[in-house]
């Protein structure tokens, strides 16, 4: 029996989704369900988002948005980061839609059932299409492995533990608490 290829799904198929639950996102042309993250998942992007909102308003020197948010990265890749910070300087990618184009600053938030994409197709889609700069965040492990992307693919720059503090390029000034991000 001979197997039948199918055509990567297209923005196209994706945009004819219809709206409201559940969520999906379109990673190099296979469509993958994302299943509601669970309360510590959420806790740890709230932290997150939280700290960079309060910097931001301070230095509005961007936008910072929460998943559900798609952007739309090129014909047959549309996903929906944990968090997406857009500089001044690129907001021309924010749309109606979301974004169209690559955000300097995304984080994931790995969980047993996106793990894989996260680390790997994504990863190298984020890399490919101009992100700057990525975060995955093991709430396990409570680590947070910085990837600039546009310097090194496949290897983290670093990582950060509960009991450490560091900083980002895009949010100068900012000192990040781990045990801020990790806290219940």
């Amino acid at each position: 029996m001979k197997a039948v290829a199918m055509e990567p799904l297209t923005v196209e198929d994706y945009r004819l989704l219809p709206d409201g639950g559940p969520r999906y996102q379109l990673i190099e042309g296979d469509l993958f369900m994302a299943p509601a993250p669970n309360r510590y998942h959420q806790e740890i992007s709230g932290n997150i988002f939280l700290l960079l909102a309060k910097y931001l308003e301070r230095h509005p020197i961007g936008k910072l948005y929460a998943a559900p948010f798609d952007v739309y990265f090129d014909e047959i890749n549309v996903h929906q980061p944990d968090l997406v910070f857009v500089s001044k300087k690129n907001q021309s990618i924010l749309t109606y839609a979301g974004a169209e184009g690559a955000p300097d600053f995304i984080v994931e938030i790995l969980s047993p059932k996106t793990a894989g994409l996260d680390k790997k197709p994504k990863r190298r889609v984020f890399a490919r299409c101009g992100v700057k700069e990525l975060w995955l965040i093991d709430p396990d492990a409570k680590l947070v492995h910085v990837y600039f992307l546009q310097k090194d693919t496949e290897h983290s720059a670093a990582t950060y533990q509960e009991k450490d503090t560091f900083a980002s390029p895009h949010f100068p000034g900012l000192k990040i608490k781990g045990a801020t991000i990790f806290k219940r």
